[in-house]
């Protein structure tokens, strides 16, 4: 009689971003319940959530969105803030007390969506998904290798990236800018002026947080008015309290809601071919 092969157990990290103490204890405790996941750490606020992702690279987050503490600034906009500095993110469990962001949750194209209070079940089903997601993932990669080692030679073709589109529509009137010529957006009440590295001004009618909430790395936030598109930034003051823009003598504030941020990009600088003098 044949030994029976056993399955392979994959193994996932987790780091578990919950503005309530009792509420990261409950999911770490169910959690240690199965031999697949591994507790990483937790955090309670926004910045620290994102420090310890980037620093320990966790497979699962298990993220709640609805905090008690508004302080904690915790959201789908912190997933948004991951693909700054993140080619492949995470896999992003939403955990929270109700349904009204489940649909938003989908266009931030979270892995799962489990509502609190968690039980054994969810974690297993979220678990199981993984593992399908894992199989069919290798699955394809298999098949990609004996293809091309049935035809020896072939070349693969790459994948270009193109830069973000956006239209801006006005009465019938439709206007195609790509986002890698904007160099930042200005708040007028309800309507955003979008600035060009022409010198260009368009209007849009939509507001601020909404172009926030759709748009990812390069454009972050600096300010209640702002979101700047770092490529743009030729110089950061920090005793003023100004970013520069790139052949421009324009000078955007930032806030110190937003100096996190600010702090971020000048890593995000460092962090490339760099030389301080």
């Amino acid at each position: 009689m044949k030994n029976q092969q056993k399955p392979i157990l994959n193994k996932y990290s987790y780091i578990i971003i919950d503005d309530d103490a009792e509420s990261i204890l409950k999911t770490k405790t169910i959690a240690e319940g199965f031999s697949e996941l591994t507790f990483v750490a937790s955090a309670m606020n926004y910045e620290e959530g994102l420090n310890l992702v980037l620093e320990n690279r966790p497979s699962i987050i298990f993220l709640e969105i609805n905090p008690k503490d508004l302080s904690s600034n915790l959201s789908l906009a912190f997933i948004n803030e991951l693909h700054r500095f993140l080619s492949i993110l995470p896999k992003i469990i939403v955990t929270t007390t109700t349904k009204e962001g489940a649909f938003d949750a989908i266009q931030y194209g979270v892995f799962d969506y489990i509502l609190k209070p968690i039980i054994t079940i969810d974690i297993l089903k979220s678990i199981l998904k993984l593992n399908k997601e894992v199989v069919e993932v290798n699955t394809v990669s298999t098949c990609q290798e004996i293809a091309t080692s049935i035809i020896p030679g072939e070349k693969t073709s790459q994948i270009v990236e193109k830069s973000l589109l956006i239209c801006v529509k006005s009465y019938g009137d439709y206007r195609y800018i790509s986002a890698s010529d904007i160099s930042y957006f200005q708040a007028d009440n309800n309507s955003t002026d979008i600035y060009l590295n022409s010198g260009e001004m368009i209007t849009a009618f939509k507001t601020l947080k909404h172009f926030e909430s759709i748009l990812e790395y390069p454009f972050i936030r600096i300010h209640n008015s702002y979101i700047i598109n770092r490529n743009y930034i030729a110089r950061i003051h920090n005793g003023n309290s100004v970013c520069y823009i790139k052949n421009s003598s324009k000078k955007i504030p930032f806030s110190k809601t937003y100096k996190s941020n600010v702090d971020l990009i000048i890593a995000d600088f460092a962090a490339g071919n760099y030389l301080e003098v």
